[in-house]
């Protein structure tokens, strides 16, 4: 089969999952929209603090940005025992974060890296198991570091006692939502298949060192670097927070925001994130500049060259 033969004929039950889909990513982005507009005034001043923030350390949150694209690309190369090319690969991942902005629950990514593999020579099945495993080997790196923050942090993932807002309320109610409409039915089982081919191809890559620690070392550093962003980026506005609490905070966010099927969390990680950071004592205001500062310095201001890089390879036929 070629990539241009590659064509899944839509059924009843992908529609109907595809309608869950949009409504609920409809209901995060609408929910986004109240939120800002009920705290505008706090974003606004987050704003003009995160103009007057540190530039040493907001250099050094964008160079820690710069450098999760080199671990994605060293994690991928793990995942296969073919050498692929460093330039294309770099360069690949690079348009997989963008992608990643424009299509909901990391479809962007795993769909220029799957195209990106194919291109190298690897068949259509071999590719996406390098794809799930490396997006495994992400999801464990992730739940293995909130264990051991949490451990060295005792009490910061504690619930409130106090009763919930209306903010929290709705961010729940969403996040049940989406947790039922992916759980349900035939997707349960779906689910299922995915977890235990992702888990076989894990095994298989163990079986050569050198390219299991690629995989291991680049999903554990990617994930670091993302840390450090924020970390960086809160001590550039004087948020008086410690670092391992900063990180423990932004993993449990962005894990609870990956749930909601927005394109990169928008809207579900930035509220997420905010809320974190405020009901760990921080300022509403130095919490909104931290949340833009790291949106700013990940997404917005990569995304256009990132597509820009996209076209290029879809141009030269390298996706």
């Amino acid at each position: 089969m070629t990539p241009g033969q590659f064509v899944a004929t839509p059924t009843p039950t992908r529609r109907r999952g595809a309608y869950w889909h949009t409504a609920l990513a409809v209901a995060v982005l609408v929910a986004a929209g109240w939120l800002a507009r009920r705290h505008w005034p706090v974003l606004e001043s987050g704003a003009v603090r995160l103009a007057v923030a540190d530039q040493g350390r907001l250099l050094l949150a964008g160079t820690a940005a710069i450098g999760t694209w080199l671990c994605a690309s060293l994690a991928q190369q793990g995942a296969v025992p073919e050498r692929l090319p460093r330039g294309r690969l770099v360069a690949a991942q690079f348009a997989a974060s963008a992608a990643n902005h424009v299509l909901p629950v990391g479809l962007g990514a795993g769909v220029v890296n799957l195209r990106f593999l194919m291109r190298c020579g690897l068949p259509a099945a071999r590719a996406a198991t390098a794809v799930a495993a490396k997006g495994t080997a992400g999801v464990l790196v992730r739940a293995v570091l909130i264990a051991c923050l949490a451990v060295a942090c005792p009490g910061v993932l504690d619930l409130p006692r106090h009763a919930p807002g209306p903010t929290a309320v709705l961010l729940t109610a969403l996040a049940v939502a989406t947790v039922t409409a992916l759980l349900a039915g035939p997707l349960r089982q779906r689910c299922r298949g995915v977890c235990r081919t992702a888990l076989a191809d894990l095994r298989a890559v163990h079986t050569r060192p050198l390219r299991a620690a690629a995989l291991w070392g680049g999903s554990l550093a990617f994930v670091a670097l993302h840390c450090l962003v924020l970390v960086a980026v809160t001590q550039a506005v004087a948020l008086p927070l410690p670092p391992l609490k900063v990180a423990l905070l932004y993993l449990a966010a962005s894990s609870a925001a990956a749930l909601l099927p927005t394109p990169g969390g928008l809207g579900s990680l930035d509220a997420a994130l905010a809320l974190a950071l405020a009901a760990s004592g921080a300022p509403a205001a130095s919490a909104a500049s931290a949340v833009l500062g790291y949106r700013l310095l990940t997404v917005w201001l990569p995304l256009v060259p990132g597509l820009l890089v996209l076209g290029v390879l879809i141009r030269r036929k390298a996706l």
